[in-house]
């Protein structure tokens, strides 16, 4: 089975939620009869204005999360990406990634787990506290955001529970940019997957972003990358390639975690 993939890497307009959704709307249209599935980068309609996020977020089916629902029904092309969600319940704010179908049903939704420091995640919104495997079109597949991708733990629990497809909304910045493309490669070929990642570009207030989104295939083949400026990238991913790694080389099969638990490392003698 194949899955045509388009990667919007798009500048983001801080806190200006009509600019950035004009600019999705044109990435879904150039997207629209030639791809399945159209990627979109990590908090695509705010940036990192989170000082705002009460009231920049939209709670799940409302605001820009409806938007995205009604582009993917018209366009009949599934989207994904990560925006600030507001939970009532909870009364916070959270860096969620969703994916809505083509017919414009919500099929997966995830809650940032890692918030970052560095851009006063911490601070200011909610984390998230399960890691689903969701059942995609195309297969069992899973959602991360950005910081998520320097903890190998969570790509591996994903890929223990089944999947094969990773989708990585992201706000990378430049400085460290080659960390990304390097860890991007390393999630792929530790889990015998496809990674698809959409990192943003252009600058706010406190950072540069480095773009290089990527497709990237379980062998560790770069299928398609990005440069540092806006643009739309297309790839077709072969999903039976999944199943071939992993059965020509059993690196999941062949995991020995008895060996791996923390508790009997540290009773060791020194």
């Amino acid at each position: 089975m194949e899955l045509r993939v388009a990667i919007g890497q798009m500048d983001i307009v801080l806190g200006d939620a009509e600019a950035n959704l004009r600019t999705v709307q044109t990435l879904a249209t150039e997207a629209a009869g030639k791809a399945d599935l159209l990627l979109l980068p990590e908090l695509w309609g705010s940036g990192y204005m989170l000082e705002r996020a009460g009231e920049l977020a939209d709670e799940l089916n409302t605001g820009l999360f409806a938007a995205v629902a009604a582009l993917a029904r018209h366009h009949k092309l599934a989207i994904c990406g990560s925006l600030l969600e507001w939970d009532a319940e909870t009364q916070r704010a959270y860096n969620t990634a969703t994916i809505y179908d083509a017919d414009g049903s919500l099929r997966g939704v995830y809650r940032k787990v890692h918030l970052i420091g560095l851009m006063d995640e911490d601070q200011y919104l909610g984390p998230g506290e399960a890691a689903p495997l969701l059942d995609l079109p195309w297969g069992p597949g899973s959602l991360a955001i950005c910081y998520d991708l320097r903890f190998p733990e969570l790509f591996r629990r994903y890929a223990l529970a089944g999947a094969g497809l990773m989708l990585l909304p992201s706000e990378w910045p430049v400085p460290r940019i080659e960390h990304w493309r390097v860890l991007l490669k390393a999630r792929a070929i530790e889990n015998q997957c496809f990674v698809i990642a959409c990192n943003r570009v252009g600058a706010d207030r406190a950072n540069a972003f480095g773009g290089r989104s990527a497709v990237i295939d379980p062998r560790g083949n770069v299928l398609v990358e990005g440069g540092d400026t806006a643009e739309l990238l297309f790839a077709t991913v072969d999903l039976s390639l999944i199943d071939e790694v992993r059965n020509f080389l059993p690196v999941l099969r062949d995991r020995r975690p008895e060996v791996y638990l923390l508790d009997e490392l540290s009773s060791r003698p020194a």
